[in-house]
């Protein structure tokens, strides 16, 4: 009976020694590894220009998905929502037919990408603007107060300065995304900005010297 007891009593004051360690371990130690990759050293959370909405990386069917995609996803649905006014203006109101032609492939390029960026949304949970952020909305503002050739030449560097920027940062999400539905939408998108700056570049209206983000759009 007293082996039996010493015994017992050797298990009780183990399995107590266990929880006491288990306890004294900090809980932040489990899963720090996820959490690195999700928040990562300062200033490498995603593709320079990236918003955190943080929401922190995401389990979906496609893929993991992170603050840095889901602000990629919104910003195309953002370049749609004042392109595809700015494309229908410039059919309106250009008077060479190479505004004409940009300001057509910006509509054609903008309905279907706004198309695939409403599905990709609806797919991966992703919450999407409904209308232009405060400086598009200026932009389209500089537009419509605009006239004649001064029109035609602030359309041309307003619209080839912001895709320029956007052809950055699809490369980046191109090439880190690991979310397949992601990854599908940067390629479309690639293609679309290529083509409407090769379109707005062959009005023969850039001014590549004020490209820069130093310079701003005379309004």
């Amino acid at each position: 009976m007293a082996t039996r007891y010493t015994i017992g009593s050797g298990l009780v004051i183990t399995a107590l020694a266990l929880t006491l360690i288990a306890l004294l371990i900090p809980v932040n130690s489990f899963g720090s590894r996820p959490a690195a990759a999700v928040a990562g050293p300062a200033g490498t959370a995603g593709p320079a220009g990236a918003d955190d909405d943080g929401g922190g990386t995401l389990s979906t069917a496609f893929g993991p998905l992170t603050a840095a995609d889901r602000d990629f996803v919104r910003k195309v649905r953002l370049a749609g929502l004042w392109e595809l006014p700015a494309g229908r203006q410039a059919q309106q109101r250009g008077s060479r037919p190479a505004i004409k032609t940009a300001g057509q492939h910006l509509i054609d390029g903008h309905t279907e990408l706004d198309r695939q960026v409403i599905q990709v949304g609806q797919a991966l949970g992703v919450d999407l603007p409904n209308q232009p952020s405060a400086q598009q909305q200026d932009w389209l503002g500089q537009l419509n107060r605009a006239r004649g050739e001064e029109y035609e030449r602030l359309f041309v560097m307003l619209l080839r300065r912001a895709h320029g920027k956007v052809f950055a940062l699809l490369a980046q999400i191109r090439a880190q995304t690991k979310n397949s539905m992601v990854r599908a939408l940067a390629t479309s998108a690639n293609t679309t900005v290529l083509d409407h700056i090769t379109v707005l570049e062959d009005t023969g209206l850039v001014d590549f010297d004020a490209l820069s983000d130093n310079v701003q759009p005379t309004k």
